[in-house]
């Protein structure tokens, strides 16, 4: 059960694609109602963000199991002009785009595992893991 499927994010549609494969592999991977929708929120940001900032990329899904848990892997790629100050992005409450700023530090909330690298003219990964309970 360890294969990716990407959504590629170009367009504003796109959004809700991602939006709707990360829900249904958390469906299948048994999260319940309120974990899918914290998922679903999470990989919106994601996927706003490569919209709003980079202009394209990618949010890839996977469905992970270790002997202990299983949970869905997320990363958000894109290729744009990076994240030049990181400290700011992650405060509560920053925003460029005039958004509720919910943002990055909201993902990283819904999320257990959250890790960025962003390379100021190369780009942004960003990966974050949700686990079963």
């Amino acid at each position: 059960m360890s294969d990716q499927s990407c959504v590629y994010i170009k367009k504003e549609w796109d959004i809700v694609a991602a939006r709707q494969m990360g829900r249904d592999i958390a469906t299948k991977v048994g999260f319940g109602t309120v974990d899918q929708a914290r998922i679903a929120t999470a990989i919106s940001e994601l996927a706003r963000n490569i919209y709003l900032y980079a202009g394209s990329g990618k949010i890839c899904f996977e469905a992970i199991e270790t002997v202990q848990k299983k949970g869905i892997n997320i990363k958000a790629i894109d290729e744009g002009p990076g994240i030049n100050d990181l400290g700011q992005v992650m405060e509560d409450g920053f925003s460029t785009s005039g958004g509720l700023g919910a943002g990055l530090p909201g993902v990283k909330r819904l999320m257990d595992e959250f890790d960025i690298v962003s390379k100021s003219g190369e780009g942004t990964t960003i990966e974050s893991t949700k686990w079963l309970r």
